[in-house]
């Protein structure tokens, strides 16, 4: 299965996932939305961004040359695009079920407008996670090689 396929059904299905769950919350506990709706917010965005570190820590660590890397922009574009349209899609049908409260919003609103939120929430901390990953391992790097310099250095004067 290609990369961005699987967080385009994870991160979709996560979507529609928090949808489902906040449109049952609302419905019992209707005074309380405002926080439930930031709530499921953060969670999808926290879990965007690990993804996203993870993924750029492992591109990092397979090519140390910042020229090298994988076209990681493009795997979560991709993964992006299908997982806010698929989550649209799955929530407007969805919609049709007795007792799936989930906004009532056609299905332009659902593929056009819905989809384009989902898709920047997505393709936005995914990048910033994957700047972040990648910072990261360069960091260690810089670490470990600064303590190899130190200990080769304590090596030579020591000798002398």
């Amino acid at each position: 299965m290609n990369a961005w396929v699987l967080r385009a059904v994870g991160l979709g299905a996560l979507t529609v996932v928090l949808r489902t769950l906040l449109g049952f919350a609302m419905v019992n506990w209707p005074t309380n939305g405002s926080w439930m709706r930031i709530l499921c917010l953060i969670v999808l965005v926290a879990i965007v961004v690990a993804w996203g570190v993870v993924d750029g820590r492992h591109d990092r660590r397979a090519n140390p040359d910042p020229d090298r890397g994988a076209d990681l922009t493009m795997r979560w574009l991709k993964a992006a695009l299908a997982g806010g349209l698929g989550a649209g899609l799955v929530a407007w049908l969805l919609d049709f079920l007795p007792k799936f409260d989930l906004g009532d919003n056609g299905l332009l609103f659902e593929i056009s407008s819905g989809a384009s939120f989902i898709i920047l929430i997505i393709f936005i901390p995914a990048m910033i996670g994957v700047a972040l990953g990648r910072y990261l391992v360069g960091r260690e790097s810089k670490k470990g090689s600064a303590n190899a310099n130190t200990v080769a250095l304590n090596k030579e004067t020591a000798g002398v």
